[in-house]
């Protein structure tokens, strides 16, 4: 396998021509409803062999199947870098990593669910199914959740029941202090958690509070600590969210002790995404040089074998008056791709960010940015993953469409059951 990036005058035909490969493949490894295609768009090419290009390298070849030159040098038994084009290269096996993986899962339709499951089962260990909001006293909502948690164990993917203080206007942070400063409240909400893991016949439960504030930092603590002695005994898995950061400086992310939190959960999920998001300037969502950090961080505060590399299946598209921004609204990749073509834009690729982006304007003559992700930027999500030996990889969320990514994860990974 390897990534091969559009140029101009390339069609879908031409590609499956220089490539040999069928053009049926193309489309469905790719997710492609039409067969046209817009320069800087990324297609996966699902073949073991290569057939050199004029101004190809043996760099730039290994580069693209994700290989090292030495490797692809000896497996065609080269004596030296030098290529001769039209000549087939045998691209040599990768070594997988095996991992644990987690991907959100949001209810929509239970033939919907159930179409997401069975496509993603065998990337995934566990599904986080989104989800039981926290209400005031420890109390939690209901969610008619039955069908998909055994759908999940019937695929061999272990439901977690995620736990969040999400409400109509936000993320309530008032919420989680008043529930942590309260022991009462704190043990009402752990009875809780435990009865609806039990009950429902979920593997485990996935807490994601969001904006606690650095008061509540070491009660927040102190409640998972709790949770996990709870949970535990009975077998059943214990993982949060925790929002990306790179020391312990900055003051909304204080609430987070990335080393008293890794020390009482499982594993931890790494939201290392919404680095530029709606309400900010654009720029690129998960841009690696911030996802390395976030990562070296995380890993000298917790054992690496507890986190989980959560990335982002979307982008933004950011609506501009001037250099002033409008308006932004989320974007699926698959989307992303389709308003490029719409609009007759290359991709453009940053080489220090790894993401895509371009720009365009509306029929209304309005000025729109765009940055998302896409497969190559995501593979080089998935080399960190092997570079820092981490327990896995995790999506934010599996409704937004990705199908390049289906085929990815296989190519990097062995992909771990726990039931």
């Amino acid at each position: 396998m390897f990534i091969y990036t559009v140029k101009p005058g390339d069609s879908l035909y031409s590609v499956a021509a220089k490539f040999e490969v069928p053009m049926a493949v193309l489309q469905s490894t790719n997710g492609l409803t039409v067969t046209t295609l817009v320069p800087g768009q990324d297609l996966v090419i699902p073949t073991k062999t290569y057939i050199v290009q004029p101004g190809d390298s043996l760099y730039a070849i290994a580069q693209m199947s994700f290989v090292t030159p030495k490797a692809l040098q000896e497996a065609n038994g080269l004596t030296s870098y030098a290529l001769t084009p039209g000549k087939r290269l045998r691209l040599p096996a990768r070594a997988k990593y095996p991992v644990e993986n987690f991907s959100y899962l949001l209810l929509t339709t239970p033939e919907n669910d159930e179409k997401i499951i069975v496509n993603s089962a065998a990337n995934n260990t566990y599904y986080g199914i989104f989800e039981h909001h926290l209400l005031p006293g420890g109390a939690l909502s209901q969610l008619d959740d039955a069908a998909v948690i055994r759908a999940s164990r019937r695929h061999r993917v272990a439901p977690l029941a995620v736990i969040t203080n999400l409400t109509a206007t936000g993320f309530n942070a008032e919420l989680v202090r008043q529930i942590l400063n309260s022991r009462e409240q704190t043990q009402r909400l752990i009875d809780n958690i435990y009865t609806l893991v039990r009950t429902k016949n979920y593997a485990g439960v996935n807490i994601d509070f969001e904006l606690v504030r650095p008061q509540e930092r070491d009660l927040y603590t102190n409640f998972l600590r709790a949770l996990r002695q709870r949970l535990k005994p009975h077998g059943y898995f214990l993982s949060v969210a925790l929002p990306a950061k790179t020391n312990d400086e900055v003051e909304w992310l204080k609430g987070y002790d990335y080393k008293g939190i890794g020390a009482a959960v499982d594993f931890v999920f790494l939201m290392t995404y919404d680095y530029h998001e709606a309400g900010s300037e654009p720029g690129p969502v998960a841009p690696i040089g911030e996802v390395r950090r976030t990562i070296e961080y995380a890993i000298s505060q917790m054992n690496r074998k507890k986190i989980i590399l959560g990335v982002a299946r979307y982008g933004y598209n950011w609506m501009m008056q001037g250099d002033n921004v409008v308006s932004a609204q989320p974007v699926r990749v698959a989307d992303a791709v389709q308003l490029s073509m719409r609009y007759t834009v290359p991709i453009q690729f940053s080489a220090e960010y790894q993401q895509p982006h371009f720009t365009y304007w509306d029929e209304n003559g309005r000025k729109h940015i765009v940055w998302f992700e896409n497969v190559r930027g995501r593979a080089e999500k998935y080399r960190l993953v092997y570079e820092y030996r981490l327990r896995g990889v995790g999506a934010w969320q599996l409704g937004f469409e990705f199908p390049q990514s289906k085929v990815l994860i296989p190519f990097f990974f062995t992909v771990k059951k726990v039931i």
